[in-house]
């Protein structure tokens, strides 16, 4: 069997999922047996190359990130969505609630603030934010889901287990994953 290429990516979320990636412990062996590690955030910040499995954390958040899914949907044969903030947006998605000016004014220009100038970041390099928070799935096809905030790293082991090995992942009965 040829080895696949996999790689994660971190979007809008706060990395509890890449964490619990990481909680998969000794097991990650078992991954590496069987595909290359070309992308993930906890260790580079590579290009995306062609690639069989993307795990992808975070909901859209901004221009950015838009770009950034577009492309890695384009790169991948298979994206599967980790956490409940790419399918639902979950955390990141609460500033839904309210205007986005009223959003950054709250954080940039009326929080207390350690500079004492109550000013918004100027640099070309800070992100554009989006008016509202999407998920993956308004923006691209999501072949997978890894449910949870944060996933189990038992869930995640499997149904990378099951897509590294050509096979589909069945989570309609969690508990037997975690209990047999």
């Amino acid at each position: 069997m040829s080895r696949k290429k996999l790689a994660t990516v971190w979007l809008g979320g706060c990395s509890g999922c890449h964490m619990s990636l990481l909680d998969i412990d000794e097991r990650i062996l078992e991954v590496a047996k069987l595909a290359d590690i070309v992308k993930c955030p906890v260790v580079d910040g590579k290009e995306l190359p062609e690639v069989d499995i993307t795990l992808v954390e975070g909901a859209v958040t901004s221009d950015e990130h838009l770009e950034e899914i577009l492309h890695i949907r384009k790169q991948s044969k298979i994206l599967v969505a980790l956490g409940d903030c790419a399918v639902m947006t979950n955390v990141t998605g609460m500033r839904n609630y309210f205007e986005l000016d009223d959003c950054l004014n709250t954080a940039y220009k009326t929080a207390i603030s350690n500079d004492g100038q109550g000013e918004m970041p100027a640099s070309p390099f800070v992100m554009h934010l989006n008016q509202k928070v999407v998920p993956l799935q308004e923006v691209v096809h999501v072949d997978h889901v890894i449910p949870g905030c944060p996933p189990d790293a038992n869930t995640i082991f499997y149904v990378l287990s099951e897509l590294l090995n050509n096979r589909i992942p069945d989570l309609s009965d969690v508990k037997k994953l975690h209990y047999g």
